[in-house]
């Protein structure tokens, strides 16, 4: 067997062995044409895991005959990046490929700007994050993003039997797949992953046969699981954990989970975004103050930095799980999108319409509307939702006190008021 994982063995060269992301890469395709001109922008390829973002940064590196390295934002800081841009003045250039950039904080995101700005590098980060979000404006101006999507059924099956038939191991052991939408499924679309496992359920077969279906997979998946939960990389697990524990109002089990997600590397960023969430989805209004702390932590961790950063990440997971909890908003709005989606395109009721044209105000768009503010309690009585979902109702108020108070106060007011002559 050899010592490189079959995934390493097996990345392609050129952009005739690539499979996948067409949109980017097929005939005349925008970034196919970038590649073939030679003329290469910084980039930022966002997509899934295993769809082929290093191999494609690789295939870019030696297209332009530029040396490529490439660092880890996990591990690499502003004193890798600077060591990089010195060697790289003194050379030709190169192509620095910068995985997980999401994970960057702003200070070594700048360190970038200006040999990204001068030509210096040609930098191509990898993110499975929105870099909308994720990374600083200035640096996002000077890239190009590319989305690279998801590898559908047909990719990834070229991908697995390219590799039964060309790599040497491989072919000794005279593999079949019984069941290719299994396989796929077992790899969840990670072109990575996929050989990962026709690799391992060929080491796990004794025979020189080896038929790969479902058992031999769910026997191979398995022993890597449990591998992997001796190394503490139950992700998923952990994560939905967490979440579950603030929205059960267990501070004690939440700053666990956190702990361990802390522990075993995890971003301090995808751990705020999931508070960002859960403040908006599971407090919503039984508590509104939840979300603009959710979102005050994101950024401050951000500016602060680890290890220190898990102070501020510890007090807002204690302040969400012991806050009250509503999911009214989250009902509303999901039921608002269903209706939506149900109803198709309503007619928005002539009166609220926008009049900018003389010929719109003549076929009574904006006619007879009632401005809120020129009644008293600035509320009055008038139709907003279309003829059809007239008297629907999405927001139902929470059980909190809170939300209470709302219904009490405003819904009800509102309700008398609908009745009252003066507000018609």
């Amino acid at each position: 067997m050899q010592n490189k994982p079959l995934a390493d063995r097996m990345r392609p060269t050129d952009l005739e062995g690539f499979e996948g992301q067409s949109h980017l890469l097929g005939d005349k395709a925008v970034l196919r044409t970038s590649i073939e001109s030679g003329v290469i922008p910084s980039m930022i390829f966002w997509g899934p895991p295993g769809v082929g973002k290093t191999t494609l940064a690789r295939i870019i590196s030696h297209k332009i005959k530029k040396p490529f390295k490439s660092l880890s934002a996990i591990s690499s800081g502003v004193k890798e990046l600077r060591e990089v841009i010195s060697n790289a003045r003194h050379s030709t250039g190169v192509v620095l490929f910068i995985d997980e950039i999401h994970r960057f904080n702003k200070s070594q995101q700048d360190a970038l700007l200006g040999a990204v700005e001068d030509g210096t590098i040609v930098l191509i980060g990898a993110t499975t994050e929105n870099p909308s979000f994720e990374v600083n404006s200035a640096l996002l101006s000077r890239c190009q993003v590319y989305i690279l999507k998801e590898l559908d059924l047909e990719a990834l099956k070229a991908i697995g039997t390219r590799a039964m038939k060309t790599d040497p191991d491989l072919k000794k052991r005279n593999i079949k797949v019984k069941d290719w939408k299994v396989l796929v499924s077992f790899s969840g679309g990670d072109a990575r992953k996929l050989l990962n496992l026709i690799e391992l359920a060929s080491d796990y077969s004794p025979e020189k046969k080896v038929l790969i279906d479902k058992e031999l997979l769910e026997r191979v998946s398995l022993e890597r699981r449990m591998y992997f939960d001796k190394k503490g990389d139950q992700h998923y697990d952990i994560a939905s954990a967490f979440i579950k524990s603030m929205r059960g109002s267990d501070p004690d089990a939440a700053i666990y989970y956190m702990a361990r997600m802390i522990e075993g590397g995890e971003d301090p960023k995808f751990i705020a975004r999931r508070m960002v969430i859960l403040a908006a989805e599971d407090i919503g209004l039984a508590n509104p103050t939840a979300l603009v702390l959710a979102n005050s932590t994101f950024e401050a961790i951000d500016k602060v930095g680890m290890p220190e950063a898990r102070i501020i990440l510890s007090e807002c997971a204690i302040y969400l799980a012991v806050s009250e909890k509503s999911n009214s908003c989250y009902m509303a709005i999901e039921q608002a999108i269903k209706t939506a989606k149900e109803t198709g395109n309503l007619p928005v009721p002539v009166h609220l319409r926008n009049a900018p044209t003389r010929l719109m105000k003549k076929i009574g768009y904006g006619k007879e509307y009632k401005y809120s503010h020129s009644f008293t309690g600035n509320f009055v009585v008038q139709q907003y939702l279309p003829d059809e979902l007239e008297g629907e109702k999405f927001y139902e108020p929470g059980d909190n006190s809170r939300e209470k108070e709302i219904d009490k106060k405003q819904m009800l007011r509102w309700g008398k008021m609908k009745n009252s002559p003066k507000s018609k």
